[in-house]
């Protein structure tokens, strides 16, 4: 992990992988909670952690550097949000192609998959969920669709996502959620934020 100066009151953490990411993102929420932490945001992405609105970012960075993330799963003890699926997407018999199986046991791999919600970005509540295996990775669409429906949950990379909003997208569609991703009346706004547990559970 290294850190580097950004502007003049951020600092931002280049790590190795995801998993140091997560376990950062959740080492610096913890430190910041307990005080010994000052800093306005702290934003995940794929790998990197942001620290922004930072007082002093130079002392800052020295005492993160002789820091070391919790060995444990960051995760373990955090709600489990459960996101009931109709998996009836368009493009999971492509999804099957790419993973050289069936569309029931694309499903079934879904709905027992635990997602982490990875990072945040593209649209308000659009949350990255991280938990397929690096070789289930899928391209996206070589032409995005220019309208996909608020709710669909879709695949790209080795994400999976769910979109909170009609918007253009070109993930792979493999079902759909009547579940309200962001709403800016509650608190947060965003119902999947970054640490959070999800699962793709069959819609009853």
């Amino acid at each position: 992990m290294r850190i580097r100066p950004v502007g003049a009151h951020a600092l931002l953490l280049d790590c190795d992988d995801a998993d140091q990411v997560e376990a950062w993102r959740a080492e610096l929420w913890r430190r910041r909670a307990a005080g010994d932490l000052a800093a306005v945001d702290i934003v995940p992405a794929a790998v990197t952690v942001l620290l922004d609105g930072v007082p002093d970012p130079e002392p800052t960075a020295a005492r993160i550097a002789g820091w070391q993330p919790g060995d444990t799963d960051a995760t373990a003890d955090t709600a489990e949000v459960r996101v009931p699926t109709e998996y009836d997407g368009a493009d999971l018999p492509t999804v099957a192609g790419h993973w050289g199986v069936d569309v029931p046991t694309v499903v079934d791999r879904l709905r027992r998959t635990e997602f982490r919600v990875a990072f945040c970005g593209f649209a308000p509540g659009f949350a990255y969920l991280a938990g397929l295996p690096p070789e289930l990775a899928v391209p996206r669409l070589t032409t995005p669709r220019t309208r996909v429906p608020a709710g669909s949950v879709a695949l790209a990379g080795p994400y999976a996502g769910i979109y909170p909003a009609v918007s253009p997208g070109g993930w792979l569609l493999v079902g759909r959620t009547g579940m309200t991703l962001f709403d800016v009346r509650a608190d947060p706004p965003a119902r999947l934020t970054p640490g959070t547990r999800v699962r793709l559970v069959p819609a009853s």
